[in-house]
């Protein structure tokens, strides 16, 4: 480690995987314009991805929007809900998807990939959530819809022929700092119990003073800069990469990990995420729980997402598969 004429510390980062780093070189041949506050973009974010019909291509699977209550006295919160054709009189399993983009940016649909790819392959319910944007909606806006999201669904099981013990709740990034913060909620306010938590690179440490957040700054899909401004954009910037934040802002921060739902923790090995992910299911080992983690090596923040057809990628989701497998046969 050496330091920069302005004190701050460098470090050598892990090297991506050939196949990675591939696609980062293409990535880096044009550039985007750097997001500020006032350049996050919100309209036409619901139309930058294949819509629905043409991601499910065909598959035997339906989907709908809806539209259900929001936590008491706020906005009520668009959903959608894919499951497979004719399903109507089986019991199921379901995953409850928050999407990712740093709790500043995204939109439900840029991940329908994901969802209906594991609703065909497990065979599963899939709910979709969008929830508020920060700046405009701060901390605690956003966790508080995806966990009355998580309500509703264990609410509204039967309708949906849902099986209410078997509902995993994931995400990518944001989504996964998201997912593990309702997990925490759950515990806390004795609400409905998920039977596992999918952790996805997830954003959990406010803090940003882990060797790994400074490994990718100014390299890689998710970089430093930009995840300083997410923070401040959540949590004002005042208190942004303060120690005492709410736990319910960012899991790192929770003095307590135990009696939570077993955990799948993934993440790539060069991301700036790596080690408060790492740490993170450490802590939950420690009081006895279920961390089953994967450090994916080479790996860049969501690198399954930017580089589908890599090897790693093709490695991490069968992983991941296999996981959700055992997790919603155990719960049977």
């Amino acid at each position: 480690m050496t330091a920069t004429a302005a004190g701050h510390p460098t470090v050598t980062p892990v090297p991506f995987d050939p196949e990675v780093q591939a696609v980062l070189d293409e990535l880096a041949k044009n550039p985007q314009p750097a997001l500020t506050r006032a350049s996050l973009p919100r309209e036409g974010t619901d139309t930058m991805f294949p819509d629905n019909t043409a991601v499910i291509a065909g598959r035997d699977i339906e989907w709908e929007d809806r539209v259900i209550p929001g936590p008491a006295g706020d906005p009520d919160i668009e959903i959608t809900i894919f499951r497979p054709r004719d399903s109507d009189t089986e019991t199921l399993p379901a995953f409850l998807n928050i999407h990712g983009g740093g709790m500043i940016v995204g939109h439900r649909s840029w991940e329908t990939g994901r969802v209906v790819d594991i609703v065909a392959e497990h065979r599963v319910v899939a709910v979709n959530v969008e929830y508020r944007l920060a700046p405009e909606h701060p901390f605690p806006a956003g966790v508080e819809d995806c966990y009355a999201a998580f309500v509703w669904l264990h609410a509204h099981a039967s309708e949906f022929g849902v099986d209410p013990e078997r509902i995993i709740v994931g995400g990518g990034s944001a989504g996964g700092g998201l997912t593990a913060a309702v997990a925490l909620m759950a515990r806390d306010r004795q609400g409905p119990v998920m039977a596992g938590q999918l952790l996805l690179c997830p954003m959990i440490d406010n803090t940003n003073t882990t060797v790994s957040s400074r490994q990718y700054d100014g390299i890689g899909t998710w970089q430093r800069e930009m995840n300083l401004l997410a923070w401040s954009c959540v949590l004002g910037d005042d208190v942004a990469f303060r120690a005492d934040v709410p736990a319910y802002a960012a899991p790192a921060r929770a003095d307590d990990l135990s009696g939570l739902p077993a955990a799948y923790i993934e993440v790539g090995e060069a991301e700036m995420f790596r080690d408060e992910d790492t740490e993170y299911a450490l802590r939950i080992w420690a009081t006895g729980g279920q961390a089953e983690l994967h450090v994916w090596g080479g790996g860049a923040h969501g690198f399954d997402m930017y580089m589908p057809d890599a090897e790693l990628s093709r490695a991490a989701l069968a992983a991941r598969a296999s996981w959700l497998r055992r997790i919603w046969s155990v719960a049977r």
